[in-house]
């Protein structure tokens, strides 16, 4: 049994997996400034969850039945 606490930063691959896009999504949004917060500690990149939940959020569109 592990009493692990689930990651809270994700590498650039893992956070393409997350929100469903692809890694050369994610630099080019860096790039843009369109894309979810991002920490850089030199030359990685970490995304924060609750950042990306966040971001998803701001995109998701309710539709009408």
């Amino acid at each position: 049994m592990s009493n692990q606490m689930p990651k809270q930063r994700l590498n650039e691959r893992e956070t393409a997996h997350y929100i469903g896009m692809s890694t050369a999504w994610l630099r080019i949004a860096r790039w843009k400034g369109i894309g979810p917060q991002y920490y850089r500690i030199g030359r990685t990149i970490r995304y924060d969850v609750r950042d990306l939940d966040a971001w998803l959020e701001l995109h998701r569109v309710e539709t009408r039945i």
